[in-house]
């Protein structure tokens, strides 16, 4: 076993407050490193102790400015390599080109594995992040990658907030086995709302497939962006009987007209995640409620240096 003492924590800019939660947690300092950006909007780091032969965890969320921050934790990383770290573990709570992870035309790329190669090239040993979009991003690395799940957080609030005629709700096919491995831990029943389209500029038409009605449906997805999808899908499964509307979220992006639509939905409460800071007018918005799940970090941190298993984590 490693001793507590030998490692260090960084934090990049784009999430200095999960980074300092993670450290009360831990009850240790942050490691001190200069970020500066010159005029042109080139990045430059400056690691200001010393970390030979250590145990080293950067914490960085790729979220917007998604380049400026990934960028950010490159250099970071490849400052530390050259600075002698025994090990760098990148901690990416949110993982920025997730959903980039296929081909979905003849001439695009697979951004998801770009990312995953230049972390590894600059230097990472190990990555810790959660609810990736798609679980196949972990095989894009060939280095150690923990995906953690947001569900042991989640699903402690919906027994306290929704005891009783719940269901849970996929938004669609693909988050269905997330849907229905919650919905088993909740003893409740499974929805899926299907999305098509009958001609092309046509609207989406949603079908609410399970017995919604009378009971708090509960949207689950792994991030909310603009919000689209999810208050359609609220509209639909409040046109087809639901008492109330919730939706549970990991990763709170929340780009563009996402609070404008979600205010104006029939959905009740958004829950999501402190993975991704939010500035301080979507912070205030009434049905928004943020559940931390820094503890999770901390405690993967931890095994992760002191070689225990983190599989309980995972429970």
């Amino acid at each position: 076993m490693k001793t507590e003492n030998g490692y260090i924590i960084f934090s990049g800019n784009s999430n200095t407050c999960f980074a300092d939660a993670i450290c009360g947690y831990l009850k240790r300092s942050l490691g001190v490193a200069k970020i500066k950006t010159f005029s042109d909007g080139e990045i430059q780091i400056e690691i200001e102790e010393n970390v030979r032969s250590k145990d080293v965890f950067v914490i960085q969320s790729t979220c917007k400015p998604v380049n400026d921050h990934l960028m950010e934790l490159l250099l970071m990383i490849d400052a530390l390599k050259r600075s002698s770290a025994k090990r760098i573990t990148a901690v990416i709570p949110y993982f920025g080109y997730a959903r980039q992870d296929k081909k979905v035309a003849p001439r695009v790329p697979i951004s998801a594995k770009l990312v995953a190669d230049l972390l590894t090239t600059a230097g990472a040993n190990r990555i810790i992040t959660m609810d990736l979009h798609a679980g196949q991003i972990q095989g894009f690395f060939n280095i150690p990658v923990d995906n953690l799940f947001a569900a042991p957080v989640i699903i402690d609030y919906m027994k306290q907030a929704f005891p009783n005629e719940k269901i849970i709700v996929s938004p669609d096919a693909g988050g269905v086995e997330r849907a229905r491995a919650y919905a088993k831990r909740l003893n409740c029943g499974l929805a899926i709302i299907d999305k098509r389209r009958d001609a092309p500029n046509q609207a989406k038409a949603m079908a609410v497939i399970g017995q919604v009605s009378g009971k708090k449906a509960i949207i689950l997805d792994d991030m909310v962006d603009t919000a689209g999808t999810l208050t359609e899908a609220a509209k639909a499964l409040t046109d087809n009987g639901a008492s109330e509307v919730h939706a549970c979220c990991t990763h709170a992006v929340l780009s563009g007209p996402a609070i404008g639509r979600i205010l104006d939905s029939p959905l009740t409460s958004v829950v999501v995640t402190d993975t991704i800071p939010l500035n301080e007018k979507i912070a205030s918005c009434p049905k928004l409620k943020v559940l931390p799940v820094t503890r999770l970090f901390g405690e993967a941190i931890l095994r992760s240096h002191t070689g225990d298993s983190v599989t309980s984590l995972f429970v």
